[in-house]
């Protein structure tokens, strides 16, 4: 299961690598396209520079590239306990998340939804 947590955990980290820098890009350029942005209800970008983007000052996917490199590190040291617990805590916030996006924003961002499929399956696998 560990190496499941793993595999999880670095397309978990490559996903939030790449939302970070689609933010960036827009910042720099308002005009710029995202190849996950397919139409006006299904934009990656419009999900990532929207108020809902942030917690706290700090973007969500800044906060997932900590997330997930915090779950590989304690995944190596095989303590699948804190995974899990960490885990159900990125769930709550995950259920959050994908309420904002599909009923507030009424958009579809893929990566955010294949984000919110990895933070599943890792409680599913850490499950003690």
């Amino acid at each position: 299961m560990i190496s499941i947590i793993i595999i999880l955990s670095i397309i978990g980290m490559l996903l939030s690598i790449y939302a970070f820098y689609i933010e960036k890009r827009v910042e720099e350029n308002k005009k710029y396209k995202a190849l996950c942005d397919i139409s006006d209800k299904a934009s990656c970008t419009k999900a990532f520079s929207s108020p809902y983007g942030k917690m706290f000052t700090i973007p969500n996917s800044l906060m997932g590239i900590i997330f997930y490199a915090v779950i590989i590190i304690l995944a190596l040291l095989n303590q699948t306990n804190s995974i899990f617990y960490l885990s159900i805590l990125s769930l709550l916030i995950t259920l959050y998340l994908a309420y904002i996006l599909f009923i507030k924003l009424k958009n579809i961002c893929i990566v955010c939804s294949l984000i919110y499929i990895i933070n599943i399956l890792l409680v599913i696998f850490s499950y003690v």
